[in-house]
């Protein structure tokens, strides 16, 4: 029989099996399921271990990208730019892919060919992307949480996938093909172009620990969704001695947006002892692509699925709320 890690998508860790899953995994597989309209997608599997990780970012997700009033190809586009300014290849071919499935072809052929849209619309929110926010929004005030949101849950969630995934999204790598983007895209057509009640995914998170809302994000599912998702994901930092997780938090707080150098001098001059721990996180939150082998053997030992994913996320959350920074600052620019 063949097993979830036998598909070759999973690179360090094995998912909860959806046939196996229990109470929040199962509750956050079933909804993924209904709304996404995919029982299995490989980003929510590699992130079951931790069924507090996974379900604040379903949460954040949908709230923001599969819900409310802003255009989903728009918010599609971002999702697209974000992961190309990420280097996420898994989900620069899964947004493709989403972005067939609205129906706009032409448009997800030519971003992915690394063109420019057409629509002026389009090609603004593609560009703002990939500047990981730090040009003014263009967008309409009301739909900025959206934007926004979809902004940030990406730069999270390419971050986990990079680290933890192959580039697989289908065996063969047919993704590359634009006929199978195409015909991928029409089979999820319906599930895409659905309207979703927005704050159907808040129970799944009730009893989370939140961090404090953000202004951006205020009125909407949104912002208890990413208030969830810091809260969770940046308890992930308690796995880190407290030298190696302030190395972490100050190097990612003077990043600038852009791609680290080769080599390892950016890591810092830490004791032996914390740099596997603070190296790992360092990559997951500012260049998730490099994480090799070696490099989560040299952390991992005795430690558990759980505590990768948790370790991963505190990295990826860190690099995000540093992205959040970037927009806000940019956003504020504008109206001041």
């Amino acid at each position: 029989m063949e097993t979830i890690q036998s598909r070759g998508q999973f690179r360090y860790v094995t998912p909860v099996p959806p046939q196996a899953a229990t109470g929040r995994v199962a509750q956050v597989y079933a909804q993924l399921a209904e709304d996404f309209g995919m029982a299995r997608m490989a980003v929510f599997l590699t992130l079951s271990p931790s069924a507090e990780v996974l379900a604040a970012t379903w949460a954040m997700l949908r709230e923001s990208l599969l819900s409310g009033n802003a255009a989903r190809a728009g918010k599609e586009v971002v999702a697209l730019g974000v992961s190309m300014a990420n280097k996420c290849p898994f989900c620069v071919a899964a947004h493709t892919t989403l972005l067939h499935a609205t129906g706009d072809h032409r448009l997800a052929e030519t971003i992915a060919a690394g063109g420019t849209p057409s629509d002026p619309a389009h090609a603004r929110l593609l560009a703002w992307a990939k500047e990981r926010g730090g040009i003014a929004g263009p967008f309409e005030a009301r739909h900025a949480p959206e934007y926004i949101g979809t902004a940030l849950i990406f730069h999270f969630i390419n971050r986990m996938a990079s680290a933890l995934l192959t580039d697989n999204l289908l065996p063969g790598n047919l993704q590359k093909s634009r006929l199978v983007r195409s015909v991928g895209g029409r089979v999820m057509a319906r599930a895409v172009r659905r309207r979703l009640p927005p704050g159907a995914s808040l129970p799944l998170i009730a009893d989370l620990p939140g961090s404090p809302e953000s202004a951006w994000a205020a009125g909407t599912p949104i912002a208890p969704a990413y208030a969830a998702l810091r809260a969770v994901a940046g308890d992930g930092g308690a796995l880190l001695g407290d030298t190696a997780r302030a190395a972490v938090t100050d190097t990612v707080a003077a990043w600038d947006g852009e791609h680290p150098p080769m080599g390892n001098a950016w890591l810092g001059g830490l004791p032996e002892e914390d740099r596997p721990g603070a190296r790992l996180a360092l990559l997951a939150a500012l260049a998730p692509y490099r994480v090799t082998d070696a490099d989560v053997a040299a952390w991992r030992g005795s430690r558990t699925d759980e505590d990768l994913v948790r370790l991963c996320a505190f990295g990826a959350i860190t690099a995000t709320e540093r992205a959040e920074t970037l927009i806000t600052e940019a956003l504020a620019g504008e109206r001041s």
